[in-house]
């Protein structure tokens, strides 16, 4: 994610003095498939095309961009910062400008290896694509975003007559520059809210009724294809006074998969935790950090709350998951592979407090997860609720080495004392 949304959308933790990422429930996809969904629907966008071999590259040369003398080469990560990257090879920058002759030997120092920016994190994202661009005559640079505002209770789009640089600075030296145009939900966007996006992003030589139709275009793109996000840094003037999305970051709501399916289908699960695939797939709530701790929760504010007691007592979490009020014994046991598959985890906590949720459903998944995965790492394990006698009856005979607990503290403090033993 980039730019001042990134403070709305998503956000980097630091827990014990370590790197966190937290990541919401929303499909990202990668600027190639979103400038060419915004051509779809009639937006300004540079000819491009994404490749992911050195043949490819040559053939697109020839048969794209035959003529042009210089072209744009960007690495394709769901990530922001590309152009202020470092590969992990030593290259610097994800994002070039080249000669067309030049093309090729750019790309290849992108395929395959890992970038890292300030928002990946240390451990970066492996460039599967670069996405090939022309290069456009650009007049001046401006942001653009819709993203869903909370205090307005409907979208709002945030413009700039700054762009192609970091929103935040501008944002701190120019706030007068930014300009937040929220939107009536039920009537939609109006040619006044349009027009003043148009006035706030200042165009110095783009048509002004053309640029008001981009903007509406934008906007109808944000509502049908249920995006969380829209975000254009920059939003280029052209020479032949067109505005064109030079840039293209799209989030669309996981909760309008089922009537999105042709947008859902562009997820690249190879950019995403595979902790987060795995847990998608058996339908659990998961979220991976970087802690010792892994968690195994039933209840969204039960997790929350074990994960600051287990920050109290000194230890740091590994994970947000919680199984849910109806979780079958499966889930359970794909829920302790995913924790077990992470070699930063030193100990395992189970919180449960069974209301819908039966402890011993939980007790049943713990012992088939001990068959099938090899428990290498201690687990305290805390129940309490519904059936919490059969829970505990089935885990004694077990033969299981666990550590039990009679509260969410006690749990906590033998958590931590475990992951440090």
């Amino acid at each position: 994610m980039r730019g001042l949304l990134n403070k709305l959308v998503s956000r980097s933790l630091t827990v014990a003095g370590k790197w966190q990422q937290q990541q919401l429930r929303r499909l990202n996809i990668h600027e190639y498939q979103g400038a060419e969904l915004m051509g779809k629907y009639g937006i300004n966008v540079p000819k491009g095309v994404a490749v992911s071999s050195v043949d490819e590259v040559n053939k697109a040369i020839q048969e794209i961009f035959p003529g042009e003398n210089e072209l744009v080469v960007k690495s394709q990560i769901l990530a922001g910062g590309r152009g202020l990257g470092t590969f992990k090879s030593g290259f610097r920058g994800g994002v070039h400008i080249v000669k067309a002759d030049q093309v090729e030997d750019i790309a290849v120092k992108m395929l395959g290896q890992i970038l890292v920016t300030k928002q990946t994190g240390p451990q970066g994202k492996v460039v599967s694509k670069v996405y090939l661009c022309e290069k456009l005559s650009v007049v001046n640079e401006m942001y653009f975003a819709i993203t869903l505002d909370r205090k307005t209770a409907g979208p709002l789009i945030i413009a700039c007559r700054k762009g192609g640089t970091s929103i935040e600075d501008l944002a701190e030296k120019y706030p007068d520059m930014i300009i937040k145009v929220p939107i009536d939900v039920f009537k939609g966007i109006t040619d006044e809210d349009a027009a003043k996006v148009v006035d706030g992003l200042v165009p110095k030589v783009a048509d002004r009724k053309d640029s008001v139709e981009q903007v509406k275009k934008l906007y109808e793109l944000f509502c049908k294809c249920d995006c969380t996000l829209l975000e254009i840094n920059p939003l280029v003037e052209t020479s032949n006074n067109q505005l064109v999305a030079a840039d293209a970051k799209l989030n669309f709501d996981d909760n309008a998969a089922f009537r999105q399916k042709e947008i859902f289908a562009l997820r690249d699960p190879t950019q995403e935790d595979a902790r987060e695939v795995a847990a998608a797939k058996a339908d659990l709530n998961y979220i991976g950090l970087d802690g010792e701790i892994g968690c195994m929760v039933n209840g969204a504010g039960l997790a929350m709350a074990t994960m600051d007691i287990i920050k109290l007592h000194g230890g740091t979490p590994a994970n947000f998951l919680d199984v849910g009020g109806n979780a079958s014994e499966g889930q359970v046991v794909e829920a302790f592979k995913i924790l077990t598959s992470d070699e930063k985890v030193k100990a395992i906590l189970v919180n449960i407090f069974g209301g819908i949720m039966k402890c011993d459903v939980i007790a049943s998944g713990i012992v088939n997860a001990a068959k099938l995965v090899s428990l290498k790492v201690p687990v305290v394990v805390r129940l309490e609720g519904t059936n919490v006698d059969q829970g505990k009856r089935i885990l004694k005979e077990s033969g299981m080495t666990l550590i039990t607990a009679e509260d969410l503290d006690d749990a906590a403090e033998k958590a931590v004392k475990a992951s440090s033993s």
